[in-house]
């Protein structure tokens, strides 16, 4: 159940749940830990590392892991000629409807292009012009300029991920890999003083563990694995929001969910990971047609299949409803071999890997969940509601991606919010500095094969399309997932065997709950949330931000609250005297 309230509370007081787990048999004491080993994470440990403080690198799988390797389109910054950060911001705002933190965005694109610049420093080497020996720009969705660097064609989260590591292994920072982090530690005054995590594997730790120290990165990327189809790594299971919320801290407009328009249809009842295919190759002049071979975007947006996503999204969903049909084409069959070869090599590989060749035919493709444009409410140094909690990276909502992504701009968003937590961590350390006060455990574990039937509810009901009816059906569904487990534990004592199944079945659930919750709530249509029963944008009313909180109490309900105006309200963290008002 959800229940409303007026504007953003101030968070920070801990909800006193977390997951069942075993205590923890082993420490490391730090005085930063980062949670995730994606652009933002990696960027943010070395810069923390570099000024002396002591880092410790917790990251779910290896370091080269996470959701950026899988980055094939590229990094967007005005880098090129006649490219300024007005009209890179100008292309955000746009395709943000109307939701996104206009002092955010022009942080993102002013400091952008300088902090590029410190990432290729940092080692990556993007594609350049064999003429002129400067970096190859192209065009994605939404963007009026070439101004997305790509580096192996189509690999530069491969490439970005590559020198990041490599540049934390020479730095010596301290890593445990193969970790899923647990719950926030907290002192007695309610400040962060590290987390607990399990150690899947061998390594130097094995089971649940500990690190403690005053200043805590979430840097765990998405919650995509929510939904049956997805772009995201099997990881992606919403971890550091459901950890953050446990925590006390606010999240802010979970409802809007990217459904990236053209990932390669496997069939119908494909689950998990499924390959995409990068905007880019619409960026250099693929078209988006139908069985007759009909280009159905031209005529629907000025920029025709380079509108911005949650608007080709739709596009294709409509089409595929007018014809009764399970997906689209994207037909490149003009590129030839030799540019699929060397521009778009790992698309390419994956295409014939699955029996499709997009030097011969078109590509059969359709949206699936690809990016949460919301997450942990931060302000602009990357501060929670929770003294000493930060994020950064797709976890986090910085006001920066509104209504809807721009594609590309995530990873530009990780590295320079990563760069502005390190320099708050070094210039203004967080006063925390006391053990972690263990809180009981009193929300449910799901059981493992929970996963399953919330991933079936949620593309059921909370896809690209949505309508009342649906989300209710959703909602009733989660809630009696949770009631039930909830029940067996007050009534019984029992709860699914702790163990990383369970734990991540359990943080699916919550994410689930919240985003479902927000998108009740927004009855609209706005960026990448489409409500069938409310077709039309309503900037009178709806033209503001959802927060979403846990209640310590009642059961531990949702408190969804609405902003007064579009502003992204300002965090306000307990106990800080230096609280930035946005």
């Amino acid at each position: 159940m959800s229940t409303p309230g007026r504007g953003p509370a101030t968070a920070g007081t801990s909800t006193g749940i977390r997951l069942h787990a075993p205590a923890p048999g082993w420490s490391v004491d730090a005085d930063v830990v980062v949670v995730g080993s994606g652009v933002a994470g990696l960027t943010a440990a070395l810069r923390c590392a570099a000024a002396g403080r002591r880092t410790v690198v917790v990251t779910k799988a290896r370091l080269d892991d996470g959701s950026t390797r899988w980055a094939q389109g590229g990094i967007a910054a005005a880098l090129g000629d006649g490219d300024t950060p007005e009209q890179h911001l100008d292309d955000t705002l746009v395709a943000g409807a109307g939701l996104c933190d206009e002092a955010a965005v022009r942080l993102l694109v002013t400091e952008g292009p300088d902090a590029v610049r410190r990432l290729i420093a940092e080692g990556a080497v993007f594609d350049t012009s064999a003429e002129t020996g400067e970096i190859e720009l192209t065009r994605e969705g939404g963007h009026h300029r070439r101004r997305i660097a790509h580096a192996g064609g189509d690999a530069t989260g491969a490439e970005i991920s590559r020198a990041l590591v490599e540049a934390v292994q020479a730095a010596g920072i301290e890593t445990v890999e193969n970790a899923l982090v647990l719950d926030l530690l907290l002192d007695a005054r309610g400040r962060t003083a590290g987390v607990t995590l399990h150690v899947m594997g061998e390594g130097q730790h094995d089971g649940v563990g500990a690190v403690h120290a005053p200043a805590v990165i979430l840097a765990t990327g998405g919650m995509g694995q929510v939904f049956s189809a997805t772009t995201n790594p099997s990881v992606s299971t919403g971890d550091g929001v459901a950890l953050a919320l446990r925590a006390g801290a606010e999240v802010s407009d979970l409802e809007f969910v990217q459904f990236h328009p053209t990932v390669l249809f496997l069939g119908a009842d494909a689950e998990g990971q499924q390959p995409l295919v990068s905007e880019a190759v619409r960026g250099e002049g693929a078209y988006l047609v139908d069985a007759d071979g009909v280009r159905f975007m031209t005529g629907q947006h000025e920029l025709a299949e380079l509108a911005p996503r949650d608007i080709v999204a739709k596009g294709i969903m409509r089409r595929m409803q007018e014809q009764g049909t399970e997906h689209m084409y994207l037909d490149a069959r003009h590129f030839g071999a030799r540019m699929w070869e060397q521009r778009f090599p790992t698309i390419l590989a994956a295409c014939r890997s699955h029996g499709i060749d997009p030097v011969t035919e078109p590509i059969p493709v359709a949206p699936a969940a690809h990016y949460a444009s919301g997450g942990v409410r931060t302000d602009l140094h990357g501060r929670t509601t929770v003294p000493g909690l930060y994020a950064c990276g797709e976890v986090a909502c910085t006001g920066v991606h509104g209504a809807n992504r721009l594609a590309s701009n995530s990873l530009l968003e990780g590295l320079v919010f990563a760069e502005r937590i390190a320099d708050e961590i070094i210039g203004n350390p967080p006063a925390g500095n006391g053990p972690g006060i263990p809180v009981p455990a009193t929300g449910p574990l799901q059981p493992a094969e929970a996963r399953y039937e919330i991933q079936r509810i949620m593309t059921d009901g909370a896809g690209v399309l949505r309508s009342a009816a649906s989300l209710a059906t959703a909602a009733a569904a989660l809630e009696a997932l949770y009631a039930t487990a909830l029940t067996e534990l007050e009534t019984r004592g029992k709860t699914a065997v702790p163990g990383t199944e369970t734990w991540e079945a359990t943080n699916l659930l919550c994410v689930a709950r919240v985003l479902v919750a927000a998108a009740q709530r927004r009855a609209e249509t706005r960026g990448c949330h489409w409500r069938e029963d409310h077709p039309d944008r309503d900037d009178a009313a709806w033209r503001r931000h959802l927060v979403v909180r846990l209640s310590a109490t009642e059961r531990r309900a949702l408190v969804v609250t609405s902003t007064d105006s579009a502003d992204f309200p300002p965090v306000q963290i307990p106990l800080s005297t230096d609280s930035l008002e946005r």
